[in-house]
């Protein structure tokens, strides 16, 4: 199901206090989205440069505990992996009856890193576009679509909430897809490993080497497999894969359809069957976890191997020569 602005008519967050628990890129975008669309929004912060950047910004600001114990929704806006913590210490002690839970992503209640109180409700609307992107296309008169799902519903009203926020910070303008916790946590993890993040390095990444290794031009080579890439990307974004295969030339398009299964064939898929499958198990949530709470050490080697990699050097000065910030 699929819904717009003209299929929200309830009024349930008018008078009502929406507290939002963080103040970075999300935070900060669904705050002044929500206040410009006439909701009273305040702001759960620990000290620090948030805090004196959310009162610049006109926001009252609180403790986190505070917000939580004023606020009738309690948007928790603060990465996945602190969730936790935050949660047990200065929001779960603070919560009363008939108050209500949003999260932007369901990792922390599907893995069960949180366990709400059964007397609150509990949902989510998950803008599918990063901060700067929901502040920037609200302001434009457009919005960014998010996923909803209702996970707890003690008060009976948590869906027509969920559609309230989502309506609030302009994703019902573009549509608001109902789903569930564990489809969004699911998919959004299992995308970002197999294809936006993983799957995306590694591809261009191993394009790059190819090239390099059968003595082609590094410069050359990063213009191929890494900058046009983007142009591409921007094509299947706003015209499909039919429409980007329209625009490039023929040989282009025969070449792409008759060598790219055979590059990424099957067992490319059965490999991501597999990572899928971890995430769909818990094992991923688990090691990831496990990860975080003992310091990151793998992560750091990670980060400064592929930091490392010859096209990052060829891509700094392309970047640079090119003035591309």
């Amino acid at each position: 199901m699929i819904y717009r602005e003209e299929d929200i008519q309830t009024n349930i967050l008018r008078n009502k206090t929406v507290s939002v628990i963080g103040y970075g890129s999300q935070g900060r975008a669904q705050a002044l989205n929500m206040r410009d669309s006439g909701l009273n929004v305040i702001i759960g912060l620990r000290k620090g440069k948030s805090w004196s950047k959310a009162e610049k910004e006109g926001f009252q600001v609180k403790k986190v505990n505070e917000a939580t114990e004023e606020g009738d929704v309690i948007l928790v806006l603060i990465p996945d992996m602190v969730q936790s913590k935050v949660f047990k210490g200065e929001i779960g002690p603070n919560l009363s009856e008939g108050k209500a839970l949003c999260f932007a992503h369901g990792f922390a209640i599907h893995y069960n890193l949180i366990t709400p109180p059964e007397n609150v409700d509990v949902f989510m609307v998950a803008p599918k576009g990063p901060g700067a992107v929901v502040r920037r296309n609200y302001l434009e008169g457009f919005g960014v679509p998010s996923l909803i799902a209702v996970h707890q519903n003690y008060t009976g009203k948590a869906k027509e909430k969920a559609l309230e926020i989502g309506k609030a910070i302009g994703s019902a303008r573009v549509g608001l897809i109902e789903t569930t916790f564990k489809e969004e946590t699911e998919t959004d993890l299992i995308g970002e490993q197999a294809v936006l993040v993983g799957g995306l390095i590694e591809l261009i990444k191993k394009g790059f080497e190819v090239l390099t290794e059968l003595g082609y031009q590094p410069e050359v080579a990063y213009f191929e497999v890494l900058n046009e890439a983007k142009l591409i990307m921007d094509l299947i974004y706003s015209r499909g894969f039919t429409g980007m295969l329209n625009s490039v030339s023929v040989t282009a398009r025969y070449g792409g359809l008759k060598v790219g299964p055979q590059v990424l064939d099957e067992h490319v898929k059965e490999s991501m069957k597999k990572a899928a499958e971890k995430v769909r198990n818990g094992s991923f949530a688990k090691e990831w976890v496990k990860e975080y709470e003992s310091g990151g050490k793998t992560l750091e080697k990670l980060l400064q191997k592929i930091s490392s990699h010859e096209i990052e050097e060829v891509g700094s000065k392309i970047r640079k020569l090119a003035k591309i910030k």
